[in-house]
């Protein structure tokens, strides 16, 4: 089996050939013979173990084993300690979603401490195996049945072509020792279910059943890389880049054949999962909005407009600037300066009557209700039915800001002054103001 890691390392993951690593053991068969596997490589890495305080001496057991691994071998290890119970009470989660993403927090501060560059974790095919029945069970598209991504972000999994029972005949010719961690005995978790009730039956069914499947995989992963390659492509089409956020044509989805699965392939990556959801907002009306956890899609006449998500809205802050400074902390570039003569007015930039603003001047979201004078019509409009005419869409104008003196509106920054304050023959200090 060395051999053949070996060459699997050389083929698919070079990467690791020449740089430091961490690899997260538990102390059980799988991590503790991953860590063998590299250290008789000769690869570069350091240890890294949880202690999560969930099966009290045992948990302890686990650790002294780890250290006493590292040691002798000469390898450095981390250790961290964990409340997890602690954890699950105050975040309402469960106790495998808690040491999940306690582990992982503290593994990306390990890296970002500029201890290892990859995380290498040691699940294997039959993980892969039991994934595959954990998501076919509660439905899934093939990207759920394609099996865990050998690579993603910094993690490494170079063991995934292995079957357990290789792991165990190493560890068995290498006179190994590692921990049984007893709740892998339990069928009362899934997982545990299926290795332990659900497997052994389909290998009774066929023989070959282990090897058929990791071939079958193989297939779906082909065949999943073909779609991605040409959902990638048809994104690249109907996602127009507008600075930042996309539009996509309406129409052109509603064409697409099946309309669902194409719909979920487009959008899977930006959180969108309902595609029931999705499909209502094509032939919803203007404005109507749908947000993942990460991502706004709103309907404006026949495109949907596609945006992140911020994670902190600023519509109610309001912003002062006093008659000395323009404040560092403006969500907006603003600068003010006096010129000798005017100009006219453009989009980033318009000119106003100095002595007529009265400070300290708001910069502010625009509230249903604002009303302003357009410079060139002389005649109050609201704010909505500006913004209408001017066709500017839902999303934009969630975005705008108004600068206002004393309740009135100066600017509507980035589209159109008000009249009240422009510049007449008769002034005599000329107050530019630009925004970039």
């Amino acid at each position: 089996m060395l051999e053949a890691f070996k060459k699997h390392i050389e083929d698919s993951f070079s990467e690791l050939l020449d740089s430091n690593f961490i690899i997260a053991c538990s102390g059980g068969l799988d991590s503790t013979v991953l860590v063998e596997l590299c250290h008789q490589a000769n690869l570069k890495f350091s240890i890294a173990h949880c202690n999560f305080r969930l099966r009290g001496t045992a948990s302890d057991g686990d650790e002294a084993f780890v250290r006493d691994y590292a040691k002798k071998i000469e390898n450095e290890v981390f250790v961290t300690h964990f409340d997890t119970l602690g954890y699950v009470s105050q975040h309402k989660v469960s106790v495998q979603m808690a040491a999940r993403e306690l582990r992982y927090a503290w593994f990306e501060q390990l890296l970002k401490e500029n201890l290892g560059t990859y995380l290498l974790t040691a699940h294997h095919a039959n993980d892969n195996l039991e994934t595959f029945i954990i998501n076919l069970s509660r439905g899934t598209g093939i990207d759920g049945l394609t099996g865990i991504p050998a690579k993603i972000n910094y993690v490494r999994r170079p063991l995934l072509p292995f079957t357990r029972q290789e792991l165990e005949f190493f560890a068995s010719e290498q006179n190994m020792k590692w921990r049984e961690d007893a709740s892998n005995a339990d069928a009362k978790y899934l997982r545990n279910k299926i290795r332990l009730e659900i497997i052994p039956k389909l290998n009774e069914l066929h023989p070959t059943f282990s090897e058929n499947f990791k071939n079958t995989l193989d297939y779906l992963q082909q065949t999943e890389t073909i779609a991605s390659a040409y959902l990638s492509k048809l994104k690249e089409e109907l996602f127009i880049d507008k600075g930042g956020r996309f539009e996509i044509e309406i129409a052109k989805l509603k064409d697409l054949r099946p309309r669902s699965t194409y719909l979920h392939g487009l959008f899977k990556e930006y959180g969108f999962k309902e595609m029931d959801n999705l499909e209502a907002l094509l032939d919803g009306l203007s404005g109507k909005q749908l947000a993942s956890s990460s991502h706004v899609l709103v309907k404006n006449r026949d495109v949907l407009i596609l945006t992140s998500n911020k994670e902190s809205k600023s519509y109610d802050l309001e912003y002062l600037i006093t008659v000395d400074e323009v404040p560092l902390n403006l969500p907006l570039n603003l600068k003010f300066s006096v010129v000798p003569e005017r100009y006219d007015n453009t989009d980033t930039a318009i000119f106003v009557q100095k002595n007529a603003l009265k400070y300290p001047l708001i910069v502010r979201k625009w509230k249903t209700g604002d009303y302003f004078y357009p410079i060139g019509l002389n005649r109050k409009k609201k704010l909505s039915k500006f913004f209408k005419d001017e066709k500017i869409d839902v999303l934009s104008k969630e975005e705008t800001w108004i600068l206002c003196s004393e309740g009135q509106i100066i600017w509507v920054i980035g589209m159109r002054a008000d009249h009240r304050f422009r510049v007449a023959d008769t002034t005599q200090e000329i107050l530019k103001i630009e925004f970039t």
